[in-house]
């Protein structure tokens, strides 16, 4: 254990450690609803804050790479989860062994260039049967769900987030909904969806239970 978390918090690991507890953080606000983790591609504040140029040469290395067809965020936290086991591993059987100061920064930039290659690669792979789970979810997201009730599947739903599941032809369908006033909505209430809002890609539920 001693080995591990030295290797965790020595170079070049503590980078990817940085990394790994933002991740961490993200999805601990995604679990209770407070950031977006289901948008395909890039994340929609992403193709609202950013350069149109900029997003589109990144769409296209992310599918040159394939990484694409999973949410941006999903393809984010694997990466940097397997360039972090890389990394460490390296850090526990191989950093140990490196004599000086200088060839320990040398090689530890060595590792962590190769662990986020291979990251890369790994991550690629792991992504692959994943598609599936992301492929009809917008295809199915439109108006047709209005008046249909729906089962909130976040700890609470406010303006900015808030998750559900609708029930379509025998499939649970996971949509984006949202509520303009304060409530009780919690995970596992059923509601009604009262309207669709095509540009943010969501919808308004009623704020009772």
């Amino acid at each position: 254990m001693d080995r591990l978390i030295e290797a965790a918090t020595g170079y070049p690991t503590a980078l990817l450690t940085g990394l790994l507890l933002v991740v961490l953080v993200y999805w601990l606000l995604a679990l209770v609803g407070w950031v977006d983790f289901e948008s395909s591609g890039i994340d929609v504040e992403l193709q609202a804050d950013g350069d149109p140029g900029e997003l589109s040469a990144l769409a296209g290395y992310l599918v040159a790479l394939g990484l694409n067809g999973v949410p941006f965020s999903v393809v984010v936290s694997l990466l940097v989860l397997v360039a972090w086991t890389l990394s460490c591993m390296a850090g526990q059987w191989l950093m140990p062994w490196v004599p000086t100061l200088v060839l320990q920064l040398l090689v530890g930039t060595g590792v962590l260039l190769v662990s986020v290659a291979l990251s890369v690669l790994i991550t690629a792979r792991l992504i692959r049967p994943l598609r599936g789970l992301f492929v009809t979810h917008q295809a199915l997201a439109n108006a047709s769900f209005v008046g249909q009730p729906c089962t909130i599947l976040s700890l609470k739903v406010d303006q900015r987030a808030g998750y559900a599941e609708v029930s379509q032809r025998g499939a649970n369908i996971h949509i984006r909904v949202w509520t303009p006033d304060a409530n009780r909505l919690t995970k596992g209430d059923v509601t009604r969806i009262l309207e669709y809002d095509e540009a943010a890609n969501r919808y308004l539920v009623d704020a009772q239970p």
